[in-house]
């Protein structure tokens, strides 16, 4: 006969699939209870009307009733409390969700985190910028990493339709749980208004905006977090090298000169903000015509090399014309998924796993140093 620890055991293998950890250590079971070879669970769900419900009672069923003597698994589903609620979210937290000055922490800025900040930022629009960004987040998911991507194109927010995700973000208690995607942490100012709404916020409210993406989205344990940057040098980009001055700048160009001049400035703004660019990359670099195989540079050629030499960095790669790039990001399937042995999906795998082969270092890094 089944046992109420074999049950529990199994139980800490399921997840919450907002939060990321075991029900069994969110306190999420209130009860077990084994009648011959039905189990029944009582789970409190942290909100009510939880839209992965579903997803917990198969993930529960099929833990629980692959234990020897289980011939039928019951999930019954309760809502926790306001102080069930608190208690979770704190220990989610670890109990620093604000500062001693009243401020919102955000992990990332912390000296203990570990995860690698990332802002992909270009000169100009139209550069490939947002689906590189997402591209190389779901290739650094794929080789096992933890990462999260942050929307930070207010205005021109992109990144939930290239990564083919929708919906609301659940909050409880002033805490956001992200949405995921092909493996990835997710959140944009698109999944909270209107898709046909434009945004007409001045830097005030999108400092705020920045601010509460990164302190009351609960990330969890990242790897890399990528920011999606609006092109230019603006209000966001100013925001998050305030709050973020220890996050790596990626640049992104073609190789035409025009493009590659503008992107100079956005490079050249880390020297004020105490961002350093860890590599430019090159987009649109070449077309091979699919007919004879001839390669054609359309854009020109050298302007990566030229902004990496400009920036005392390196060129990490350059990626080809490729109109499933395109069309992947219009469908919500990035090439690196669609298409993993495409030309293009190479280059931006292999600049994924140069990008992940940078250990942590304290070379940079502001230290808080006292007199």
């Amino acid at each position: 006969m089944v046992t109420s620890e074999a049950v529990m055991q199994a139980l800490s293998t399921v997840d919450d699939p907002e939060i990321g950890k075991p029900i069994t250590e969110l306190d999420m079971v209130q009860d077990v209870s084994i009648d011959g070879g039905v189990v029944t669970v009582d789970l409190l769900l942290t909100v009510p009307g939880c839209p992965l419900k579903d997803k917990i009672n198969g993930d529960i069923t099929g833990a629980v009733g692959g234990l020897d003597g289980v011939d039928t698994v019951h999930v019954r589903f309760g809502s926790m409390t306001e102080e069930q609620r608190t208690a979770v979210a704190e220990k989610v937290r670890g109990g620093a969700a604000k500062a001693p000055s009243g401020q919102p922490v955000i992990p990332f800025a912390q000296m203990d985190s570990d995860t690698k900040v990332l802002a992909v930022a270009s000169g100009k629009g139209g550069v490939g910028k947002s689906s590189i960004t997402t591209n190389l987040a779901v290739a650094l998911a794929r080789d096992g990493y933890q990462v999260g991507v942050l929307d930070a194109d207010i205005w021109g927010y992109s990144i939930p339709r290239m990564l083919g995700v929708s919906g609301r973000p659940v909050a409880f208690n002033n805490m956001v749980m992200p949405l995921q995607a092909h493996g990835c942490k997710v959140i944009s100012i698109g999944f909270f208004i209107d898709a046909e709404r434009p945004v007409i916020w001045r830097g005030p409210m999108l400092h705020r905006a920045l601010q509460q993406f990164l302190a009351d989205v609960h990330w969890g344990d990242l790897d890399f977090l990528l920011c999606d940057l609006p092109p230019g040098t603006g209000d966001i980009a100013i925001s998050l090298a305030q709050m973020l001055p220890n996050a790596d700048m990626l640049v992104v160009t073609t190789p035409q000169q025009a493009a590659q001049r503008v992107a100079l400035r956005a490079g050249q703004t880390t020297a004020q903000t105490g961002m350093k660019v860890r590599g430019v990359i090159e987009n649109m670099a070449t077309f091979v015509a699919p007919d004879t195989g001839v390669e054609y540079r359309i854009f020109g050629e050298g302007g990566g090399q030229l902004l990496a030499a400009e920036l005392d960095t390196e060129l990490l790669g350059s990626i080809p014309i490729d109109p499933r790039l395109r069309e992947g990001s219009d469908a919500g399937v990035p090439l690196v998924v669609g298409d993993p042995d495409a030309p293009a999906s190479k280059v931006m795998s292999e600049i994924a796993r140069s990008l992940a082969k940078q250990k942590s270092s304290l070379v940079g890094k502001s230290l808080p140093l006292q007199f």
